[in-house]
Formats: C-alpha cells, structure tokens, sequence
C-alpha cells in the first residue's frame, strides 16, 4: 500500500514537472512570438519613418545604387519583399519611378550637392528605362552639380547609366563589357520528334514567330529579318546616347566591341587599362582611393566609420515625400501599370490579370475626383481574351470623357498593344518595342508517345468533337478547322479594333501587322 502511494506521489510530482516545463516553453513560445513581431512592427516603423533630419544630412550626396532589373511595378507580396529585406537577401527589383523621382527631387535640394551612380548591382533593363532616367541624371548635370559613377566593373546596361555622369571610376582589375545586343532562342522540334510529342499550332501571318521554337530547329529567315531590325535599332541608340554623353565616336564604341580581343592584346590583357584607353572610364581607382575622391565630394563628409556622407533613394523618398504638396484629391490623375504578362483572372502585382487590372481601371471610372487616367504598358502581350477585358474597361473609362494616355514603357507588344489601343494619345519611348499583332494558339498531343509505351486511349462520345481535345489522341479535323478558324477570326478582330481605335484602314494596319 505504502509502495503504491509512493508510485502515485511520483507520478504526481512528474506530471507537475512536466506540466510545469510545457507552461514553461508554451511561455517562451509565446514570448518569441511577440519578441518577433514587435521587432517585425519595429522594423518597420524605421523602414518607413519619415524623420527627415534623420535621414537628410544638410550636406551630402544621393547615392544611386539599383539593385536587381530595374521594373515599373514590383511583383510579388509587398510582405515576402519586406521580409526578405530583413532577412538581408538581395533586392531583386528597383522601381524605376522611385529612382526618376529621387534625382528629379535631388535637383532642387540645397542639402543634395552631388549625385552618386554606383549601378554595379543593376542586373537589367530595357533600354527605354535606362533612357528615361539617363534624361533626368542629365537634367541634374545640368543644374551644376556633380555627378560620379564608380563601380569594380561595367556590364552594358550599367555603364549606360555611368556614362551620364561627369566622371567615371573604375577598380583597376575592372573591365567595361559592352557586348550589344542580341536574341538567341532554344527550338525543339528534333527534341519533341524524338518524344514523339505532337505540338499542333495555329498562327495568322509570316513573322508571327513567337511559336516557331516548337515547330522548327532554328530561327525562320522572316524572324532573323524583324528580330536584326528591332536589335540594330536598339543597339545604333545605345551607342548614340553613350557616345554622346562621353564625346566618342559611334564606329569607337562599335569597334570596341567587334575588336575586343586585338584591343585587350594592345593592352597586355588587361581590361581596366583598354577601357581607360579607349576613353570608357575617366580613371582607375581602387575601393578606398574612390571614398577619398567621394569624400571631397562636399564638406564634412566623414562618417565616423569613414565613408562618405550620402543618402540613398530610397531614404531620401522616404523623408522628402510626406513633405510634398499633394494634389487635391478631388481633381487627380489616376496611373494604373500594366507590367508583366497578361493572364486571365486575378494575378499578383508583376503580372496583369484581367479581373485585377479591370477592376483598377474600373475603380478610377468610379472615382469622380480622377481627371484622367495613365496605363502606363510594359507587357509583350498573352492571353487575347484578357486583353479584350480590360480593354473593355479602358473604354468605358473614356466613355465618361474622360481623357486615357497610354505611356509604352520598353515593351507594348501583341496584348500590351491590344489594351493601349483605344487611348486618346499614346506616348512611346524612341526604343520601345511595339505593334506584333498577331494572334496563334498551340495544343500539344502525346498520342505516338504514348503508343511506344504501350498506353492507348479509346472509347466513344456523343458528338463528334467529344473527346478530341485529350492529350492522348490525335486532334481530329473538326477540331482543327476550329480551332484554325477562331485564330484567324481573332487575328481579323484585332486588325480591326486597332484601325477603328487609329483611325486608319484595316489595309494599312495589315501591312505593317
């Protein structure tokens, strides 16, 4: 009996143990729970504190730092990026606005007595947006204030920014690789006929090549022709404006390119000293030479850990914006970004739904106090009946008289033209990359694969479309002549739509379709 007491006492006593210890870490759970989301809350109230004496110094420079492809709408979860910032993973996307917007600002800020590029962390961008912000860097020259590019090295996209500024600098192991521009594709016809995969693909009109990688094993000679067209363009302004901004010659900058090698042995193989030579750089400096020329930048330039004294963009927009004077709500310009691919329904920000940009356009219809609206466009198109939904909306936005200007930022393409269309005036960069209307469609069919493994798929339906559209089965040619038939009638509606929405003959948009 004693014994039996004893084990139950002991038992007692563990299970308070134990019950103890679980309040225990339940508490400590709970706790770092709370420690974690005050300093999430915390973290961001500093991200977005609009202190400005704290931010500002009253003499210093605005650094200009992209980082990741410089976009006009960042994709993703606005919460997924804030959290990967804290986590310290590299930024992926730098909005372009933000940055026209911090030197536009910078210009007339006494505070602001220099401008810093440092774009070695810029992985891409198209040409147009390197264009409109080079205009503004510019502008900021202008005023009379300095501005300097540094970096370890310079690939084609970051130096056309560089090259606005009054002087570059370069790490003496840098290089400058220009490169040009160019479009190589993988195709896979062999790869799909050695599967046995069967792509059937419709296709209005001879340089609609967006489906040529599954039907051929190389570029046709009608998309080398469009594709050497729209690239020379490109590359013939990039060697202009840069050119332009450093006093070189245009056969220079292409020869430094298609010389590249014969240059680099002139220079003893080293690629600093052939950018320098040839006039790409101003000077070669190491890390440390550079924050010394930075420092006598302005004065009282000293940090306490001995760099620079600088603001960046994204700090200085953060305390001189609530500074602003707003525009009164009631008579102001609504600007909705279509960026990304066009995908029906609801799509995060970096694509373009249907129902989530209609719904945006529809919002600013709804808005008495909206004037006018943007569609600010960088979309190489995608789905057809998408584009026609918000077009839609687009068009009862105007219906209420309202003025609709399209701003193409680099590409307006196929469905990016079908949505900007109807626009009262719409607004290209000299390289943005426009019109491909054009309409195809494709199905893929695994029925001789399938066959060589032994599977085959059978059985009977009631009409005689009834089961052609499954992938194990050859697509009959009811089912084809359909499909053939809706693509052209598609193709035919958006000749129209954008001679009606232009004001020109469908004869004259065929030819340059």
């Amino acid at each position: 009996m004693y014994q039996e007491v004893l084990a139950m006492k002991l038992f007692e006593a563990l299970g308070w143990f134990f019950r103890s210890l679980w309040r225990g870490l339940d508490g400590l759970r709970r706790g770092f729970h709370l420690v974690v989301m005050f300093g999430f809350f915390g973290i961001i109230l500093v991200l977005f504190s609009t202190d400005e004496d704290l931010k500002i110094p009253s003499s210093g420079t605005l650094l200009i730092a992209p980082q990741g492809v410089l976009v006009d709408q960042l994709s993703g979860d606005p919460i997924e990026r804030a959290l990967s910032g804290v986590r310290g993973a590299p930024t992926q996307e730098t909005l372009l606005r933000d940055l026209i917007d911090a030197v536009r600002l910078a210009k007339t800020d006494g505070r602001i007595k220099a401008l810093v590029l440092q774009p070695e962390g810029l992985t891409g961008a198209g040409l147009s947006k390197l264009q409109e912000l080079g205009s503004e860097i510019s502008s900021f020259r202008e005023t009379g204030k300095k501005v300097i590019a540094i970096g370890d090295q310079f690939t084609r996209d970051q130096y056309y920014l560089a090259a606005q500024a009054d002087e570059i600098f370069m790490h003496p192991m840098g290089a400058v690789s220009l490169g040009g521009y160019s479009r190589y594709l993988p195709y896979f016809k062999s790869a799909l006929d050695k599967l046995l995969v069967d792509f059937n693909v419709w296709v209005v009109g001879d340089y609609k090549s967006f489906l040529e990688p599954v039907t051929r094993d190389g570029m046709s000679s009608a998309d080398q022709e469009a594709t050497s067209v729209f690239l020379g363009a490109l590359w013939d302004a990039y060697k202009a404006d840069v050119a332009g901004a450093r006093g070189l010659n245009l056969n220079e900058l292409q020869m430094y390119s298609d010389d590249a090698l014969e240059l680099l042995e002139a220079a003893g193989g080293d690629t600093a000293l052939m950018a320098l030579r040839y006039g790409l750089v101003d000077e070669l400096l190491t890390r440390g030479q550079i924050r010394e020329r930075l420092e006598g930048l302005v004065e009282d330039t000293m940090h306490e850990e001995g760099d620079f004294t600088h603001v960046s963009h994204e700090q200085y927009l953060r305390a001189v914006r609530n500074k602003r004077s707003h525009s009164d709500s009631q008579n102001s310009i609504a600007i909705v970004v279509a960026s990304g691919n066009i995908l029906d329904g609801t799509q995060a920000p970096g694509d373009i739904g249907g129902d989530s940009t209609s719904k945006l356009i529809r919002r600013a219809t709804e808005d008495e106090g909206v004037k006018a609206l943007v569609l600010r466009v960088d979309s190489g198109g995608g789905s057809a009946f998408a584009s026609d939904v918000i077009l839609q909306e687009l068009e009862a936005f105007q219906a209420t008289e309202r003025p609709l200007v399209v701003s193409m930022s680099s590409v307006a393409a196929s469905g990016g033209y079908w949505i900007s269309m109807s626009a009262d005036e719409i607004w290209a960069n000299r390289t943005t990359i426009t019109g491909s209307i054009g309409i195809g469609g494709t199905f893929p069919t695994f029925q001789r694969s399938l066959d060589r493994l032994g599977i085959h798929v059978d059985g009977v339906g009631t009409t005689k479309l009834a089961g052609q559209l499954n992938i194990g089965r050859e697509i009959g040619p009811d089912m084809d002549g359909l499909f053939e038939r809706t693509v052209r009638h598609g193709y035919e509606l958006f000749i129209r739509k954008v001679a009606e929405a232009r004001n020109r003959s469908v004869d004259d948009i065929d030819r340059v379709a």
